[in-house]
């Protein structure tokens, strides 16, 4: 098997014969369901099966683009995937913390809508009460951390998290460099200047939860994340479809007292192993193994990126990877308790 975080670096077919390679599919697919008209035991076969698919093209476009950014980044040139788009300069104001009660609350996916195995059962839980901070992390923030000497204290990092950083030697997030003390980053519209207003981009879950404690703080687990999203509209993002590449600044239009950037800009780490729900039972046959087989030593994620179409998330999706990973489009949000 090759290691998913360098897919980037295998050599592509020519852009001819993928087209070519697509065109066979299609044909074969469409002469299926022709096959399958007049079939009803069929059709209720290959429902379930065609739409999973479909979603799951849908999660192999977002890792062309991170595959894609990851590709380039190796290259001394940094070349562009796409020219950026004008931006209205937004000075982020300061994250507030925004109040959830505690009590009984469903999670997990329940509607007749589409969901992946590992958004089921549908489950009660009790959370007691929390806050979250109403933005994600800005690159401001973490330059903090970092100049504090973040990366040089291990009181702050998880055991594993401390030896990762000794071994990679990592002093800032993945695609950033410095240089003559001004920081840049590579992103999919070339190398930038880090924007202190933009959230912070590509840091590990260790890095995600260091930062939570240096702050004084900790992340918000997958259950509080869940509750909290379904008070805000999944719509609502920077998605894919924005064609922006990355993610944007909090908008000063909105309020400061509501949830911003829950959906969309970036994936955000939760404290939570990638476990199953109880009574979860993979399907059988093939499809058990899409997800149930990953259910050890990987951490949740959840609300969906720039890299994310729009179509494809909800309050409910589970995403997952290992806490080492940095190549996705993932960011922070902090959390805390109240008592």
């Amino acid at each position: 098997m090759h290691c998913r975080d360098r897919r980037g670096l295998i050599s592509r077919p020519t852009v001819a014969e993928t087209i070519d390679y697509r065109r066979n599919i299609d044909r074969a697919m469409l002469n299926l369901f022709s096959e399958a008209e007049g079939d009803g035991n069929l059709l209720e076969l290959l429902e379930p099966l065609v739409l999973l698919g479909l979603n799951h093209e849908q999660q192999h476009q977002e890792l062309l683009l991170t595959d894609l950014k990851h590709l380039f980044a190796q290259n001394p040139l940094f070349p562009v995937y796409h020219e950026a788009q004008r931006r209205e300069e937004a000075e982020t104001s300061p994250a507030e913390w925004i109040d959830f009660e505690e009590g009984v609350f469903w999670v997990g996916c329940e509607d007749d809508k589409f969901f992946y195995d590992n958004e089921r059962p549908c489950h009660r839980i009790f959370l007691n009460r929390f806050s979250l901070a109403s933005r994600l992390v800005t690159n401001g923030e973490y330059r903090e951390f970092i100049e504090s000497g973040g990366y040089d204290r291990p009181e702050f990092w998880l055991a594993l998290g401390w030896n990762t950083v000794c071994e990679e030697k990592w002093r800032a997030p993945l695609y950033w460099e410095n240089r003559n003390g001004e920081w840049f980053h590579f992103t999919l519209t070339g190398l930038k200047k880090v924007d202190d207003n933009e959230p912070v981009c590509h840091v590990s879950f260790f890095e995600a939860d260091a930062f939570a404690r240096w702050a004084g703080a900790r992340l918000p687990t997958e259950e509080e994340w869940e509750v909290a999203a379904k008070t805000v509209k999944p719509e609502d993002g920077n998605f894919v479809e924005e064609r922006s590449w990355h993610p944007r600044a909090v908008s000063p239009a909105v309020g400061k007292s509501t949830l911003q950037q829950m959906f969309g800009d970036l994936w955000e780490w939760t404290g939570s192993s990638y476990r199953p729900y109880p009574g979860y039972r993979p399907p059988v046959g093939a499809l058990g193994e899409y997800n149930g087989k990953f259910m050890c030593n990987q951490m949740v994620l959840r609300g969906g990126s720039c890299a994310t179409s729009r179509t494809h998330i909800r309050s409910t999706y589970r995403n997952f990877f290992q806490p080492e990973k940095r190549w996705q489009f993932s960011g922070i949000r902090l959390a805390r308790d109240l008592r």
